[in-house]
């Protein structure tokens, strides 16, 4: 009988730890085919390295270099280290800084080739942040291209009159 509760124990265990790690192979595998994407759409907007991407918000929409998008990061490092990261960075990649405003929140707008970034950076309680006394951060990066909306006003020419009655 005791042996047959540990070996329902074990097994309970054991159960969970296969789980869990199959939830961390997949969040890996997003995270490196997500890397990849952004990385082919955005080659020369530098990511840090231990950044991980935050699957919801994240969006990249256009095509060849017309690429406007959000990417949401978290980052071990605090927003100050992550300041020093983009402004050593970007200079090598051709981005200028435009903008910026420091504080507890971090903003950065560049520009290159017509296209502007804005980072935004704000601190995030992490445990390892409340050990040392220091924050990681929450990083929204919001890319646009000036040619990515074409008109302006794309309901200008809606009628009113026409729109399907509401259920």
């Amino acid at each position: 009988m005791l042996n047959d509760m540990k070996l329902k124990n074990l097994l309970s265990i054991f159960f969970v730890l296969i789980l869990f790690s199959g939830c961390a192979l997949f969040t890996d595998e997003y995270q490196a085919n997500q890397r990849k994407v952004i990385a082919y759409l955005l080659e020369d907007l530098p990511l840090p390295e231990d950044a991980e991407i935050v699957k919801e918000p994240t969006v990249l929409l256009g095509t060849g270099s017309s690429i406007s998008g959000r990417i949401i990061l978290t980052s071990g490092y605090s927003p100050a280290e992550n300041l020093i990261f983009y402004g050593n960075e970007t200079l090598s990649t051709g981005w200028q800084l435009i903008k910026s405003k420091v504080g507890k929140e971090i903003t950065l707008v560049y520009s290159k080739s017509g296209r502007f970034a804005t980072i935004y950076m704000t601190p995030r309680g992490t445990v390892r942040g409340f050990i040392s006394g220091d924050d990681g951060s929450l990083i929204d990066i919001s890319v646009v291209h000036p040619d990515s909306i074409g008109i302006q006003n794309p309901y200008d020419d809606l009628i009113y009159e026409n729109l399907p009655e509401s259920p």
